[in-house]
């Protein structure tokens, strides 16, 4: 489920019945762009807006967990801009048993490198190419240099003798939210370890 969706489904998420940001309130120094929102069970939930997450706080439908680097100022307050926020009631989410296969997902989870040499990845490769009956699944694609994308060609990584640094895997089904803000922010990092792991 997309953030829009999941904010349609669930009003909580953006703000009291939906109301927005009072238009006095700005951000002020290095506040972050996002923020992660964990669901009352500790579960990352979604990826919003700071400004969102703002009013989540204010609105008493969620609890500062982590601050960023910046601050939110009003007229007569001032708030840390959140980095990780966690809602005060639960929000039941659909089941979403993998999360979808994408060139920017697999580079997430590959955390851009090769993994045959360990460079910075320019490609995604098929362990088993296509053209041999590889599957385009999360289990049968790599990130990958392009010298080793080159080298490999249309073989097995035994056949090219090259060792792949770990198995390819399918991210748990959150992990698609992570893929949507395209960066980590390493706050989160300790939320989301089951999300991104193997």
């Amino acid at each position: 489920m997309a953030v829009s969706e999941l904010q349609a489904h669930h009003p909580g998420l953006n703000g009291t019945n939906g109301a927005r940001p009072s238009p006095e309130t700005r951000p002020a120094g290095g506040s972050a762009v996002h923020a992660l929102v964990l669901n009352a069970s500790m579960e990352p939930l979604c990826v919003v807006p700071t400004r969102r997450a703002v009013v989540l706080v204010l609105s008493s439908k969620a609890d500062l967990l982590h601050a960023g680097d910046g601050h939110f100022r009003a007229e007569r307050m001032a708030l840390p801009a959140p980095s990780v926020v966690r809602l005060r009631r639960y929000v039941h989410v659909p089941f979403r048993r993998r999360a979808a296969l994408s060139r920017r997902g697999v580079f997430l989870r590959d955390e851009g490198r090769c993994q045959y040499c360990g460079r910075p990845a320019e490609n995604v490769d098929h362990v088993v190419p296509r053209s041999r009956g590889g599957p385009h699944v999360w289990e049968n694609v790599a990130a990958a240099c392009q010298r080793c994308n080159a080298h490999k060609k249309d073989r097995t990584p035994d056949e090219a003798r090259m060792t792949l640094s770990r198995r390819p895997y399918a991210p748990r089904a959150a992990f698609w939210l992570l893929v949507a803000v395209g960066t980590v922010d390493p706050v989160w990092r300790p939320y989301i370890k089951d999300v991104i792991a193997p």
